[in-house]
């Protein structure tokens, strides 16, 4: 049975995995940002929707026959510190005893690049554990809303990234996600910067609408979006902890794009769930095994502004969890690759003894082969 099928079957589920309560639905928040808060849905700490697919027999193989998979990005929102915002850091890091932070940002207080300017740290740091990452840059022209650096300025930076293997996306500005005109201009713009086409995308402030988004999308030639999360809780926001091809209900279409959702961003530990080091890294554990249960693929949103801390600390446990257990821990470019090419295999139907019959793959299409 295919997988869109099967989850029709249970009403609710259905309703999840669509997102139906976010169509033509007019609580948002002040960034126009549908939140957990306004969701009917309560606990997303468990992928339901992907647990229904698990528990109907399909199944998950990744390179080297890792269990699951920890897809790492950073959204890169600023690269130039105000001389104000340090001291600030300075007095809160003192305000809560925090004397290594202290330490950490008082050297790089007349410093222009230090420490947002830290691309081949991150590298370095995911590189020692086997890991690589997608790193998503801002493509705004000077007057635009949120404008934040020049884009021209990291073309160094992000052709080395690129040769160390590392991927590079668009993070949509603040209107894009709405102004196919604008998502347009965004993208040839950084394609035009890296002599590239840029096939992912993230938008700033994770603001989003279902479908509309994902019809923009498509239609600009982006190949996976991976902005599908909550700011305000970490968790599974339509059941799948699993990449997938949304479904539009509207038109009674499975779309081309690839989503891979996000479970997790920093700031939705640290700002908006306010939590310590302890509880922020005790849901992260929960989060991180209800995905190895589910031989899934769980997507972190780490930005280079929190690279320092506890933050930090927390990062590093994240790859210590994954080295440990075998995850197989990259970007989200080598993630769409490997799922197009099967993904989620489903269940195997055995019609007589010595003869084996596979059902359909990731997008239910007769075509395509494992």
């Amino acid at each position: 049975m295919q997988r869109i099928d099967l989850l029709k079957q249970d009403n609710e589920i259905w309703e999840l995995f669509t997102r139906k309560e976010e169509y033509d639905n007019h609580s948002r928040d002040h960034h126009d940002r549908f939140l957990y808060s306004m969701s009917r849905h309560g606990d997303i700490s468990l992928p339901r929707a992907s647990g229904v697919l698990i528990e109907k027999g399909y199944s998950c193989e990744y390179p080297e026959a890792r269990p699951f998979a920890i897809c790492l990005t950073h959204d890169i929102d600023t690269v130039y510190r105000p001389l104000r915002s340090k001291i600030l850091d300075i007095l809160c890091a003192l305000k809560g005893g925090d004397l290594t932070q202290v330490g950490y940002i008082a050297p790089q207080l007349c410093s222009k690049k230090r420490p947002e300017w830290n691309f081949n740290e991150i590298v370095d740091l995911e590189a020692s554990y086997g890991a690589c990452s997608s790193f998503y840059f801002l493509a705004l022209e000077e007057g635009d809303r949120d404008y934040a650096y020049a884009i021209e300025d990291l073309e160094q930076d992000m052709g080395t990234l690129l040769d160390r293997g590392w991927d590079i996306g668009l993070h949509g500005g603040c209107e894009a996600y709405r102004d196919s005109e604008q998502l347009q201009r965004e993208k040839r713009y950084l394609e035009r910067i890296l002599n590239r086409t840029v096939d992912g995308y993230r938008n700033h402030f994770l603001k989003f609408r279902v479908p509309d988004t994902w019809e923009l999308l498509e239609q600009a030639g982006f190949r996976y979006d991976t902005t599908l999360g909550y700011p305000d809780s970490i968790g599974f926001r339509n059941g799948m902890c699993h990449p997938f091809q949304p479904f539009n209900i509207h038109t009674n279409r499975e779309m081309e794009i690839l989503e891979i959702p996000l479970a997790v961003m920093d700031r939705t530990l640290f700002s908006y769930m306010q939590l310590n080091m302890e509880q922020a890294w005790a849901r992260m554990e929960r989060i991180l095994e209800a995905v190895e249960r589910y031989n899934g693929v769980i997507t972190i949103l780490w930005h280079n502004v929190f690279m320092t801390g506890a933050p930090l600390r927390i990062y590093r446990k994240i790859l210590e969890y994954g080295c440990e257990k075998g995850a197989w821990m990259t970007g989200c470019r080598e993630i769409e690759a490997w799922w197009r090419k099967g993904g989620m295999e489903p269940p195997r139907i055995y019609n007589a003894p010595g003869l084996e019959i596979s059902g359909c793959f990731p997008a239910d299409n007769p075509e395509q082969t494992p």
